[in-house]
């Protein structure tokens, strides 16, 4: 789980967009940057190179 105030505050660190968090799959999700970042143990972790890519699917169910 993310604190929701912490959530409030963190933005895409490629596309300074806003994030969203998907409890299922333990990642924030960027529609802009169409890139998922892993959250470990309540930590997002904000790499780009630990970001895997959205699918097209996942991209449709953020609009």
């Amino acid at each position: 789980m993310v604190d929701s105030k912490l959530l409030e505050i963190l933005v895409c660190p490629v596309s300074k967009g806003p994030l969203k968090f998907m409890r299922e799959k333990e990642e924030l999700w960027c529609a802009s940057s169409r890139l998922a970042y892993p959250v470990r143990d309540g930590i997002p972790v904000m790499l780009e190179e630990e970001a895997r890519e959205l699918t097209e699917e996942e991209v449709e169910s953020l609009r």
